[in-house]
């Protein structure tokens, strides 16, 4: 019996959870997909046995307690005489087979694959959170100037994807921060119109809010981004090391939204980014349902894995 964790060699926030793992003396198996084409497979359809050799380790998926599915990447080329040509098909049949371990995981994922893709779409998320009772900011999701130019006319306006944060021709790329945007002019029309894009109301900040959602627990953090021009609008702009990270407890009914989010989001798991703003509203801005977590850990001592280590015995113990 063991509990999956699903994920890529580089992730460093899985090394949280296998710290938490092993001081519990719990036993685990870290798949690393990009070398699932090194890896032995045999699924039995008579006997429903579901069976990964990897190296020396031997394990019946049948006997996973829980898993979580955390930063997967596309498998890599096992041996250097593989042609592209081979590769492309045989990268297509692996992708298959983790499609597959995903469904034999069944209801004892942390949050099933599935659910998380379907939450990652941010109209869904807005929807859900006004439904919820969340404030977010006047806004529209569109590719047309029109609209754009008829929210700018009543205020100031940022904007950011709705999906891609990062661009890349070759090698790691860049991410597309949320900016404030200058007047729009109708020769900027045809870039507008390429495609949709999140335009919003700039909300005068307090503060960033950083929300960790694990089951029922919620761990807020207050980043202190108006600290500095260059994290103003975007946090995440000029990566300060030194920007302000302050554990916070929020007003209850804030928390009682965030543990409602997502949950309706199908999830146990929810990285919720709000505003506070300087009247000490709080606004809804998205929810990673994978997100980042390590670092308010490190930063905070906030014990997010072991809250996420919590849930996955809970998930064993059904």
């Amino acid at each position: 019996m063991t509990f999956l964790i699903v994920t890529n060699r580089r992730d460093l926030t899985t090394d949280y959870i296998v710290r938490e793992l092993k001081r519990r003396e719990l036993p685990y198996l870290r798949l690393n997909t990009e070398t699932i084409a090194e890896a032995r497979v045999t699924i039995n359809p008579l006997d429903g046995s579901f069976t990964l050799r990897i190296a020396e380790r031997t394990q019946r998926l049948e006997n996973v307690l829980a898993a979580y599915f955390r930063r997967p990447e596309e498998p890599s080329k096992p041996r250097a005489d593989v042609t592209q040509h081979d590769w492309e098909y045989a990268a297509g049949e692996w992708n298959g087979l983790l499609k597959s371990i995903y469904i034999f995981v069944g209801k004892r994922w942390f949050s099933h694959p599935a659910d998380i893709m379907l939450a990652e779409d941010k109209p869904r998320q807005l929807i859900a959170a006004v439904r919820i009772g969340f404030r977010i900011p006047e806004g529209v999701i569109t590719n047309d100037f029109v609209e754009v130019d008829r929210l700018m006319k009543s205020g100031p306006v940022v904007g950011k994807p709705l999906k891609t944060s990062i661009v890349s021709e070759e090698g790691p790329g860049s991410i597309v921060f949320t900016s404030a945007l200058a007047e729009v002019l109708p020769e900027d029309a045809s870039a507008i119109s390429l495609c949709p894009a999140i335009y919003q109301r700039e909300i005068i900040k307090d503060a960033d809010i950083r929300v960790t959602v694990v089951g029922s627990h919620v761990f807020a953090v207050a980043i202190h981004s108006q600290a500095t021009e260059v994290s103003r609008v975007d946090w995440r702009r000029g990566s300060n090391p030194e920007l302000l990270h302050e554990a916070i407890t929020l007003p209850a009914p804030i928390k009682d939204k965030c543990v409602a989010l997502v949950d309706e989001l199908n999830l146990r798991f929810g990285a919720i980014d709000l505003i506070r703003d300087v009247n000490g509203e709080y606004w809804f801005l998205e929810c990673n349902p994978n997100g980042q977590w390590a670092w308010i850990e490190n930063r905070t001592g906030l014990p997010i894995s072991a809250a996420i280590v919590d849930e996955l015995e809970g998930i064993a113990k059904k």
